[in-house]
């Protein structure tokens, strides 16, 4: 029996559809003699369904159909064991679905890679691939990101943050502090998504309040940064930890439109994909002079560590082609493909980067086991009888 890995896909996010493209991809990729794999759909309603046609990409043409056709589970820790258990449980026979040795989550966006489903196997116990809660959450918010990135010495834009309900109660006077701190054009973006969903630029006032509007209906808080002049994008890909990392080859974008949209990196003539970001259209090695690629691996490693990321993590960097500057756009801590592309030059197969997932996730729970969680004291045994004053249920405190 290989290593039973389970793969952890869907999810209440808005880039849901994204994340199954990305994890049929890892599905069909890890490598059977050693690993037994276990697909887990995630639904937008939280139910988990396992069964033969969750990793068969046509079938999620027909969602309701599918879950419909397959069981749900729930996950369950049991005396050090993690395990996948039918629901409702089954009336005879065993309840057990699986067992998972680690949990290999490949989701995208809010709810499942912003930490709150890290949060949720580190409460169950369970080895998992890539990025620890505090990494993933603030990975994830494009501002707190900023903040530790700046702090480290890596270049970033500057910005202005307008929460939906400040920018409500006072819409022109949120206008005039991003006009006066950012000014024209300006970029506009939901401070918590990727898949370059929510983002518009403003060129004035009006474009600007029309942005702004955009941005609310995917979060509750928008980050606005002056648009860069002669505008390349750059990415770059950094597999490890915090012990060591490399970065992988860079990649040229190209975009239909001045800002890389989703349909540009997921939808191809009309038609949606089923080969997610490996699909989109791009310079792979990007065309950038030498020392700006060692200059881009240099600073998307730094930004990994200072992060405390693990795993693979996709960095996307914005150059001004005209002056050369470079800034650090955001960090995508699972990203779409797991960008297994971007390693292809460098002779690193999907398979292989796979592999070095898993180990990195045996590796932080080996690293996790000579912590202690624990802290042994006698406060309760010695408790006076009595001493305590507690509410009855139903008692008003």
């Amino acid at each position: 029996m290989g290593i039973r890995v389970g793969v952890f896909f869907g999810g209440r996010s808005v880039e849901h559809e994204v994340s199954i493209i990305s994890a049929i991809q890892a599905i069909g990729a890890f490598d059977a003699s050693k690993y037994d794999v276990v697909p887990v759909y995630c639904a937008r309603d939280g139910g988990m369904y396992v069964g033969g046609k969750v990793a068969d990409i046509n079938e999620y043409r027909d969602i309701p159909s599918l879950v419909r056709q397959s069981k749900k589970v729930v996950c369950v820790s049991d005396c050090g064991r993690f395990r996948l258990m039918y629901h409702p449980a089954r009336l005879f026979g065993s309840s057990v679905h699986s067992e998972i040795d680690v949990a290999f989550p490949i989701m995208h966006g809010t709810n499942v890679e912003d930490g709150a489903l890290q949060g949720f196997f580190r409460i169950l116990a369970v080895p998992f691939a890539g990025p620890d809660v505090t990494a993933s959450a603030v990975g994830m918010d494009k501002y707190m990101q900023k903040l530790v990135l700046r702090d480290n010495g890596i270049p970033v834009l500057d910005c202005r943050r307008v929460s939906v309900k400040a920018y409500f109660a006072d819409p022109d006077g949120a206008v005039r502090d991003i006009e006066s701190a950012i000014g024209y054009p300006a970029i506009v973006k939901p401070v918590n998504l990727g898949s370059s969903i929510g983002i518009r630029k403003a060129s004035d006032a009006k474009g600007l309040k029309d942005a702004l509007d955009y941005a609310f209906l995917y979060s509750r808080t928008a980050l606005a940064e002056r648009a860069v002049a002669n505008l390349r994008e750059i990415n770059c890909a950094v597999l490890g930890d915090q012990d060591s990392a490399e970065a992988s080859e860079c990649e040229a974008p190209i975009g239909a439109d001045e800002i890389l949209s989703y349909e540009d990196k997921y939808i191809s003539g009309g038609k949606p994909g089923t080969k997610g970001m490996s699909s989109a259209k791009r310079i792979l090695p990007a065309d950038i002079q030498p020392e700006t690629r060692e200059r881009i691996r240099d600073l998307a490693v730094r930004a990994f560590q200072a992060l405390s990321c693990s795993g693979v993590a996709r960095l996307d960097f914005l150059m001004d082609a005209g002056t050369g500057d470079i800034w650090l756009n955001e960090i995508n801590t699972i990203p779409g493909s797991l960008s297994f592309y971007l390693w292809a030059p460098l002779g690193v197969s999907y398979p292989e980067l796979l592999d070095k997932l898993v180990g990195l996730a045996l590796k932080k729970e080996r690293d996790d086991a000579s912590v202690s969680f624990s802290f042994e004291t006698n406060i309760l045994t010695n408790l006076i009888p009595g001493s305590l004053k507690t509410a009855k249920i139903g008692q008003k405190i």
